[in-house]
């Protein structure tokens, strides 16, 4: 996005204003002169701005929903630093809250609150009152700074990031590896069945794990013979294992400069 001044007049004409002017301040400050301004430089400008801001809010809202929901209880495959005497919940002391996750989550919606105020701004009175003025006084400073902690939040989230690897672990074999599911419909159809068959097979057994208890899936498919007159055992093995999806992460990691 450009940055652009303007000192083009009362109605953006140069009536009393040499071009000259404009164009002599703008290149000091480091600007461009808009190209066709009136009393104002249009608001549009603005408006991608506060959307720009939104965006990179709702971008560190998402990671911080996938850090709320990966230290929940029952997952707890990651999670916020805990400080020695920081409090959770006040009613239940045995909580250790994502408090910073939860704050980012919260204050994008403040920013997204924003965007709307933003495009309101654009359309003014003759294209020259200055309702959008009051508006500014708020929520530019308001957005910025925003924005500024919730990036200092996120940075100290990930810094003190505690990883469980066993939970993945454990979490990714729950009921027997049912997450596994779809290698075992692939194998299948690759033996020569359909993929209605394969899909029903599969589906068979991994809903009488998920309904049982102490079910494993994996147990289920090794004692149905639609499944072991088609899969060796190795075949099967090869579908349990996780080597598949870390084979690429590589490619991730210098995607990302890791």
């Amino acid at each position: 996005m450009v940055s652009v001044g303007q000192i083009s007049g009362a109605m953006g004409t140069y009536a009393n204003t040499d071009p000259q002017v404009e164009e002599l301040t703008c290149r000091k400050l480091g600007l461009e002169p808009d190209t066709a301004s009136t009393q104002v430089i249009a608001r549009d400008r603005h408006a991608e701005y506060i959307q720009t801001l939104a965006l990179v809010g709702a971008a560190l809202e998402r990671f911080s929903t996938e850090i709320r929901n990966l230290q929940r209880t029952d997952v707890l495959e990651v999670e916020e630093n805990f400080a020695k005497g920081q409090k959770g919940s006040s009613a239940m002391p045995h909580k250790r809250n994502p408090i910073r996750s939860e704050r980012i989550g919260g204050l994008a919606r403040v920013l997204r609150s924003y965007v709307v105020a933003a495009l309101e701004n654009c359309a003014l009175w003759h294209e020259r009152d200055i309702s959008h003025s009051s508006v500014e006084r708020m929520m530019l400073p308001d957005c910025s700074a925003t924005l500024h902690f919730m990036l200092r939040e996120m940075t100290e989230v990930v810094k003190g990031l505690g990883v469980y690897p066993d939970n993945m672990a454990r979490n990714m074999n729950v009921y027997g590896g049912v997450v596994f599911s779809q290698r075992v419909l692939l194998a299948l159809v690759e033996s020569g069945i359909s993929r209605e068959d394969a899909y029903r097979i599969v589906q068979r057994n991994a809903h009488s794990a998920w309904n049982t208890d102490g079910g494993n899936f994996r147990a289920n498919l090794e004692a149905d013979a639609e499944v072991s007159g088609r899969l060796s055992p190795d075949q099967l093995a090869d579908c349990f294992s996780t080597d598949l999806h870390q084979a690429n992460l590589a490619v991730i990691w210098e995607r990302l400069g890791i």
